[in-house]
């Protein structure tokens, strides 16, 4: 196997906890449009692959038209640009094991189905003591996780071969994404979705605890 020389994370359920942010600001707007809130726990299957989708998942299936689709989501951006960092920080022993990695000389990279100017605002906002290489988010023309274009356009903006690359999500979107682009699948166990999701889906390796991930790179690296 390949030493691994960079690691791609995903951002939310990874990196950070955004779950209680993406909940209340899309209660919020369902409320304001007369729809029914759900529990946070639902959230976890309704994130992940972008704005769109998450409101087919929160809105009533019969209230899905275009009209709806396109009032909720600009409302949600609206909403979620103002409140996105009320209870939203770094998971536990995320900066522990940024510096870690740092200090072994990985290369950093973030990819993200939330829009662009969204990720590099939450990365800028609460991870800017380290340096990432490349932060990525959903922005044309490249399509959304789990296509593997974004992946392999971070490795190319490295300059590093995919099979050097560790991805490293939660959620079996990100593992389709590694597997498609050729790079080492791990999913963690802190995020919004279970083991059996990411087994399925492609991990090679799960971590329950960033530091873990510190281990598997050196183990990867050789």
């Amino acid at each position: 196997m390949p030493a691994m020389k960079a690691i791609i994370f995903d951002l939310d359920g990874t990196l950070l906890d955004t779950l209680e942010d993406l909940c209340d600001a899309v209660n919020r707007v369902l409320a304001r449009n007369g729809f029914a809130p759900h529990p946070q726990d639902a959230y976890r299957y309704f994130v992940g692959d972008g704005a769109a989708m998450l409101f087919r998942r929160a809105l009533p299936a019969a209230h899905q038209d275009e009209a709806t689709l396109h009032r909720c989501l600009t409302d949600f951006r609206d909403d979620y640009g103002q409140h996105w960092n009320v209870k939203t920080r770094p998971y536990a022993g995320i900066p522990e094991m940024l510096d870690a990695l740092v200090a072994q000389g990985a290369r950093l990279a973030v990819l993200s189905n939330k829009p662009h100017e969204t990720t590099e605002k939450c990365v800028a906002g609460l991870l800017s003591k380290w340096r990432f290489d490349v932060v990525l988010g959903q922005r044309e023309p490249l399509p959304k996780k789990p296509d593997p274009a974004g992946a392999l356009a971070i490795a190319a903006g490295l300059e590093v071969h995919p099979d050097e690359i560790l991805y490293l999500g939660d959620t079996g979107t990100d593992m389709k994404t590694a597997v498609s682009a050729g790079m080492y699948p791990a999913g963690v166990l802190w995020g919004f979705r279970a083991a059996g999701e990411l087994v399925e889906n492609g991990a090679r390796s799960l971590v329950s605890h960033p530091m873990e991930v510190v281990e598997l790179m050196q183990r990867l690296h050789g």
